[in-house]
């Protein structure tokens, strides 16, 4: 693994890992996937889902990691790298 955001990114708790918090701030339940940020804990949907709250996060805050929360899934994205880890 070359992506140094990746190797140092921390393992914050995610802050709920039943819903997308920008979906639920705007009355949208349809999301596909949650991923959460590495960086603040926040879970939000992943680029399959019709928001893609996750990639709108990193571009408004820069925090360049997330995980997936998906039951069984244990990977990280790094959005800066574009390296999965």
């Amino acid at each position: 693994m070359s992506c140094e955001h990746l190797t140092e990114a921390g393992a914050v708790a995610p802050r709920n890992v039943d819903e997308c918090e920008a979906c639920v701030a705007i009355g949208n339940t349809d999301w596909v996937h949650l991923r959460s940020c590495l960086t603040c804990g926040v879970v939000s949907c992943c680029d399959s889902s019709p928001y893609r709250h996750a990639s709108v996060h990193f571009e408004e805050t820069g925090h360049p990691v997330m995980r997936s929360v998906q039951p069984g899934e244990t990977w990280r994205w790094c959005y800066v790298d574009e390296e999965i880890g």
